[in-house]
């Protein structure tokens, strides 16, 4: 039987090792990123499956994803583990008072992505292949390294150690108050890396249309692969003009926490690298929809951070993708991903690859069975 028995639920502070600043954190909008709350829940059945899965907030929102993970888990006692989404609906019925995006869909990520490793256990395969991947492994770039808090000596250091390691491409942070620091940091590193090693910038949406207009005319001597975040991420219309007036690509869509919303930035035409979030917009079940309407488009594909789950969603997407390097949840998990020639290899593992390590418990905050 794949009736659903019991479900534990848990938040872990997952601690970086050394505070991160953007631009946000600089125009004074956030504190530096010190920790990342991630939120598990594993689903056990009574033929003794297992299922494991994860959300995350940044900064703050981890008690407020606990909470509401712990209000809606006891709708899947005594439920089908294989019938993913209307389960996927029945919790998202239970907060939809509330809202359906936010906080709400982004608890109901972590039981999503638990029933979809479950199933690829119960298959043999990993969840790339049950989704029906068509490769086995995506070029990857790191983001970690090169935040604005570092100075430009520390961001070539961590360059090279990027790339030394395997991956492909490099993004550095941009959005600074004046845009000359911007562009000397960008040259300093294109000239470090050569012409032919992808380079992305990432704006943290602190542009607006004419000053990213100006700022990507500036940039499109670098040979970019994309410009991230040039606007606010709800900027549908003024991403569209400036994907329509840049040669350099534009990727944006990891803020958005919906499908409606992912749905209405692919409508509008404002994206060339779509970057939703798996987490964010409710798990798996949701991202394929996604995944089904950016394909029509022919869109890329680059989802935003953690590549435990997205490795196996870009390895199912029929064009060109991406998975971001960011290790900042490696300690708390026993695996890691492979990494040669410029990209991420699909997780061989049955399911999602990952279980928790023994490290992780003393980052644990709090726990509950249902």
């Amino acid at each position: 039987m794949n009736t659903i028995k019991n479900v534990d639920i848990a938040l872990y502070k997952v601690p970086l090792n050394k505070p991160l600043s953007d631009a946000k954190v600089l125009a004074g909008k956030q504190k530096p990123l010190a920790h990342v709350d991630m939120l598990t829940a594993t689903i056990h059945t009574e033929a003794g499956g297992q299922g494991f899965g994860f959300s995350y907030s940044l900064r703050a929102g981890g008690a407020a994803l606990y909470a509401h993970a712990r209000e809606i888990a006891e709708v899947l006692i005594g439920e089908d583990a294989s019938d993913i989404g209307r389960l996927w609906e029945k919790m998202a019925w239970i907060g939809a008072s509330v809202a359906r995006t936010g906080v709400t869909v982004q608890a109901i990520a972590a039981f999503d992505i638990a029933l979809w490793d479950l199933k690829a256990k119960q298959a043999g395969v990993s969840i790339g292949k049950l989704l029906g991947a068509y490769r086995d492994a995506v070029p990857c770039y790191n983001t970690s390294g090169g935040y604005l808090n570092a100075p430009i000596d520390e961001v070539l250091k961590n360059v090279d150690a990027s790339l030394a390691r395997g991956i492909g491409g490099i993004k550095l942070k941009v959005g600074q108050k004046d845009l000359a620091k911007d562009l000397a940091r960008v040259a300093a590193v294109r000239e470090h890396i050569g012409p032919d090693v992808p380079l992305m910038v990432d704006a943290n949406q602190q542009w607006d249309l004419s000053y990213a207009l100006r700022a990507g005319r500036a940039l499109e001597k670098f040979n970019l692969t994309w410009i991230e975040e040039p606007l606010s991420a709800y900027d549908y219309e003024g991403h569209a003009e400036l994907t329509s007036r840049l040669d350099t690509p534009v990727g944006t869509g990891e803020m958005l926490s919906s499908v409606a919303e992912v749905h209405e930035l692919i409508k509008q035409r404002s994206v060339t690298y779509l970057q939703a979030d798996a987490p964010r917009i409710g798990g798996i079940t949701p991202f394929l929809k996604i995944m089904a309407v950016a394909d029509l488009q022919r869109l890329k594909l680059a989802p935003h951070f953690v590549m435990e789950v997205h490795i196996h969603l870009a390895c199912a997407y029929p064009h060109e993708s991406w998975v971001e390097h960011i290790e900042w949840l490696e300690p708390a998990f026993n695996e890691r991903l492979t990494i040669a020639d410029g990209c991420m290899q699909l997780p061989k593992q049955a399911g999602l690859g990952f279980t928790l390590s023994a490290k992780a418990a003393e980052w644990k905050v709090d726990s509950h069975r249902i």
